[in-house]
């Protein structure tokens, strides 16, 4: 018998949360959103978890109850280097499946950017989420589910 997944969200600032939901629902996932108490809202739907307002409460629940072969979707590469190693399949909320393969490049530009600005330089933020981001998102988010439903 296969294992059904779980697909965790690191839910404090996702932006993908209806997709999530939509895509999930396909394939009949409920999936867990996982937020600190500060995001408690009465309006939600899905499955929720509220954590305490420490700054890696919601980091630390899904690592503790992640098992392989689930999905983690954050924007967190910490977490998703912590993640990976245990075989846990990690999807960025622009819809880059993160891996053993691509986690340390990605963990290594984070800690260049860190050092650069604590150098004083100026670095770029993010560029702003965008309808094609969502769309590249929910076709990856598609393509992995799919993927291991078979």
């Amino acid at each position: 018998m296969m294992k059904k997944i779980t697909l965790f969200v690191d839910a404090d600032a996702c932006p993908v949360k209806k997709e999530i939901l939509n895509i999930a629902g396909t394939y009949q996932l409920d999936p867990i959103f996982v937020a600190s108490y500060a995001s408690f809202s009465p309006e939600r739907d899905g499955t929720w978890v509220f954590v305490d307002q420490q700054k890696e409460a919601a980091d630390l629940y899904i690592v503790n109850h992640a098992n392989p072969g689930d999905v983690v979707v954050t924007q967190d590469i910490g977490l998703a280097g912590l993640l990976t190693k245990r075989s846990v399949f990690v999807l960025s909320v622009r819809g880059q499946l993160i891996s053993e393969m691509n986690v340390d490049v990605l963990l290594d530009r984070r800690y260049q950017a860190y050092h650069a600005l604590n150098a004083g330089e100026k670095i770029k933020g993010p560029k702003p989420f965008t309808s094609t981001n969502r769309k590249n998102f929910s076709d990856a988010l598609t393509k992995l589910l799919c993927r291991l439903d078979h």
